[in-house]
């Protein structure tokens, strides 16, 4: 899978994962979904972004959770 709107410069916020180059990392778009903004509140705020920013970071994340195991709480 490539990613054609997701950028990481060493020189761009040291290098995190960034929506085409901006200063928007894209974990602070993921969180923002996460918190329950809407697509289109996330563009009002940011108006640099376009709807496919925020799809592309959401295949981002989804992607890089697939790669790597994160620690979970297991059932009780």
């Amino acid at each position: 899978m490539t990613f054609e709107r997701i950028t990481s410069d060493p020189a761009v916020m040291g290098g995190l994962p960034c929506i085409r180059g901006l200063r928007m990392p894209v974990a602070t778009v993921v969180g923002m979904v996460a918190d329950g903004m809407t697509v289109d509140g996330i563009l009002t705020d940011f108006p640099d972004l376009v709807a496919e920013d925020i799809a592309e970071a959401l295949r981002y994340a989804a992607e890089a959770v697939r790669e790597r195991e994160l620690p979970l709480r297991h059932p009780a």
